[in-house]
């Protein structure tokens, strides 16, 4: 299985970077800049729809044909569900992951992701809008806090596509204001994740590549 992926420096890019080395597959980076809208030319317009980071494209897909695929938490269940890793086969663990990861997907990600713009990266401050997204992050933080006391990881005992997930958006805690020693919870959890060698790589992606 060979698989192409166009993502930029990213939290959702760096999700699925993070996922094919754990998952040791062979894949090729093809870098979409962002910042220079690449995301509009046709070519990518046609393996991803909605003009967004990341895509893929798996030579080997369904009825092994190739198969386009965007939208990072799709593209984390499929590798998870083609090659039977990093979700559980127990359902109520594996609703447990898929549980956390549509948190992540619908919460810990937009939300921070307008913390990020109103922040770094609005032309003109907006107080309403930095208080507004910054308690709602901090509100999420305490969310993630208050299950990773529970649990070893966010689907329970195992390492999984949710904490792929949601690694890459607290890889930006400085951005959101928090200090992770804030979150002891949140901190241990970090800092384990930090040190999986195919998470350090994944979030060099595509810089080191």
């Amino acid at each position: 299985m060979s698989i192409d992926l166009y993502t930029w420096t990213t939290p959702n890019g760096r999700k699925v970077s993070i996922m094919l080395e754990e998952l040791g597959l062979d894949y090729t980076v093809h870098p979409i800049n962002i910042g220079k809208d690449e995301q509009f030319a046709p070519d990518f317009l046609a393996i991803s729809p909605n003009n967004k980071i990341p895509a893929i494209v798996d030579s080997d897909g369904p009825k092994t044909m190739p198969f386009p695929l965007f939208e990072s938490g799709a593209i984390l269940i499929y590798l998870a569900e083609k090659t039977g890793k990093l979700i559980p086969e127990d359902n109520i663990a594996r609703y447990r992951c898929l549980e956390w990861l549509m948190w992540q997907m619908g919460g810990f990600g937009p939300m921070l992701g307008q913390a990020h713009h109103f922040r770094r990266f609005a032309k003109e401050r907006v107080p309403y809008a930095i208080e507004r997204y910054t308690n709602e992050t901090k509100r999420l933080y305490n969310v993630l806090d208050r299950r990773l006391g529970e649990v070893e990881y966010l689907a329970g005992e195992a390492y999984t596509i949710a904490d792929i997930a949601t690694f890459p958006w607290a890889a930006r805690h400085e951005w959101h204001g928090v200090d992770l020693p804030d979150f002891p919870n949140v901190e241990r959890w970090y800092k384990t994740l930090a040190a999986r060698p195919a998470v350090e790589k994944g979030m060099r992606i595509p810089e080191s590549r």
